[in-house]
């Protein structure tokens, strides 16, 4: 594989034809955005795209405007330490989680524990079949917590696919006892409304409290039923996790959240959440919840209050996953244009659509605002090929700076500075080119994060990547060392 060291952002100027015109359009009647399908359950399916498309990607190849195919770019900040190819597991990579040595990676067909004392050279520990995606994966001592939101014919591993509609099925949350990193043991179940798309730990000392984010219910599923307008609260207690139960489920939206289309066109309606974060510290959550973001205390983590809620329905299409500072005075929410599954990152779609917003927190106690500030976007436009999405990142804990390093599938994984929050800049990136170029395709980064001085990344297609970030303006993060991080569970990285 090639690697071609680039000092330059490139602008490129692709996707301006009709087709990508279309394509905007779509996403603007787009009903609700899901993430990418099971592939366990419903094969991905990927519509073709004109020959005029393909000759356009082929001849910015030859010109040096994009990459070539699978040819990894970067600025001259950033270093590919190395990518581990997918083994047993050849399901779609999803997010990750670390404790100590060890990167957990979760993956649609299951998940696997890396050792990453040598970041330059991670080592497989251990691989689990568990088949259920997302496998939303968070670790937690001894415990590991892994989401299930794909309806199966009951809780273990060797479940098979059975549709939402029968009874018996199940979608939930899974426990392990990661005890021995070589052996992990599933000890534990809980079944939610709606399965586990994602989920989020406030770890307490005796006991973790598991917010369970879930959405799109179904007349049709007998345990997905309308409304479905809060969250489920599970109690875990470290020493006895077979006893996890449901402690509430608290209502967010007493007046159904956001209506989406056809009041507000091209925006999701508001059936739940998508991702929560957490600042445990400072007892605060943000909630990216569909057509709507949250902002609320978790000072009792079994009962959440709304402090604020906000909504973006000009340019926010499916509120994703949200990102606090360090001051907890700003929250980045993504959104999740087109669901995972289009081409966005392009001159068609512009620098508004599908970007992050940042906004700031202004106020004291309950009566604390969100307040938008600016949208940031990677300005490297992709190809028409290239599925391109804001996705899950973290901070790099500078004190005195915003900063943050962040995924977007074949966009790449860029790292930015929201410092000032009404002029975000991007500092440094790193992409792989089109995974290919006659067809859209699902691929790139899922997630990236900073952790203990290295980024670490869930390439969905290609494996686990290991970079080095060197520069002036976030080298300070080198010398701040964690023994846990799960990204949705912000640490206060400099009072502890």
């Amino acid at each position: 594989m090639t690697s071609l060291h680039t000092t330059r952002v490139r602008r490129r100027r692709l996707g301006v034809a009709a087709a990508a015109a279309g394509l905007f359009a779509t996403l603007l009647t787009a009903g609700t955005a899901v993430a990418t399908p099971d592939p366990g359950d419903a094969p991905t399916t990927h519509k073709g795209i004109s020959a005029g498309q393909e000759a356009e990607a082929t001849a910015a190849i030859q010109s040096g405007e994009i990459p070539g195919v699978d040819e990894i770019v970067h600025s001259p900040n950033i270093k590919h330490l190395t990518n581990v190819p997918k083994d047993a597991l050849q399901g779609t990579n999803s997010d990750l989680a670390f404790q100590g040595k060890y990167a957990f990676s979760g993956n649609y067909d299951g998940f696997v524990i890396y050792d990453i004392s040598k970041p330059s050279a991670p080592k497989t520990v251990s691989q689990v079949l568990c088949p259920g995606g997302q496998n939303d994966i968070t670790v937690s001592g001894d415990l590991l917590f892994l989401s299930t939101d794909s309806s199966r014919s009951d809780n273990s591993c060797s479940s098979v696919s059975q549709p939402a509609t029968e009874k018996s099925s199940w979608e939930g949350m899974k426990i392990f006892d990661i005890s021995d990193k070589s052996n992990p043991k599933y000890v534990a179940a809980v079944e939610t409304a709606c399965g586990s798309h994602t989920h989020t730990l406030v770890p307490k000392r005796s006991s973790v409290y598991v917010y369970v984010s879930s959405y799109s219910p179904n007349e049709a599923f007998p345990d997905c039923q309308p409304p479905h307008d809060g969250i489920s609260v599970i109690k875990v207690p470290r020493n006895a996790p077979e006893e996890a139960r449901i402690v509430n489920f608290p209502v967010l939206f007493a007046d159904g959240g956001n209506p989406g289309a056809p009041t507000n066109p091209g925006v999701s309606k508001t059936t739940g959440c998508h991702d929560i974060t957490v600042l445990p510290s400072k007892d605060l959550a943000a909630g990216a919840c569909m057509g709507d973001g949250l902002l609320f205390s978790i000072e009792d983590p079994e009962h959440p209050k709304i402090i604020d809620r906000v909504q973006d329905n000009v340019n926010f299409a499916f509120w994703h996953s949200a990102t606090f500072n360090q001051g907890a005075n700003k929250v980045v929410f993504t959104d999740e244009l087109g669901g995972g599954g289009a081409a966005t990152c392009n001159e068609a779609i512009g620098p508004k659509r599908g970007a992050d917003g940042i906004y700031d927190i202004v106020g004291r106690g309950d009566h604390r605002k969100l307040v938008f500030r600016s949208y940031f976007k990677i300005d490297r436009h992709q190809a028409d090929a290239e599925v391109c999405v804001a996705h899950n990142g973290s901070i790099i804990p500078v004190k005195g700076r915003d900063l943050m390093v962040q995924a977007w599938y074949q966009g790449g994984i860029s790292v930015w500075d929201f410092t000032n929050s009404a002029a975000p800049k991007e500092i440094a990136f790193f992409e792989r080119g089109p995974v290919t170029l006659d067809r859209v395709t699902t691929a790139g980064p899922w997630s990236a994060y900073y952790y203990n001085g290295h980024i670490y990344s869930n390439d969905i297609a290609k494996g686990f990547d290991v970079l080095r970030l060197d520069d002036r303006r976030t080298d300070p993060a080198k010398k701040v060392r964690m023994s846990e991080l799960n990204p949705q569970t912000q640490p206060d990285y400099f009072d502890r």
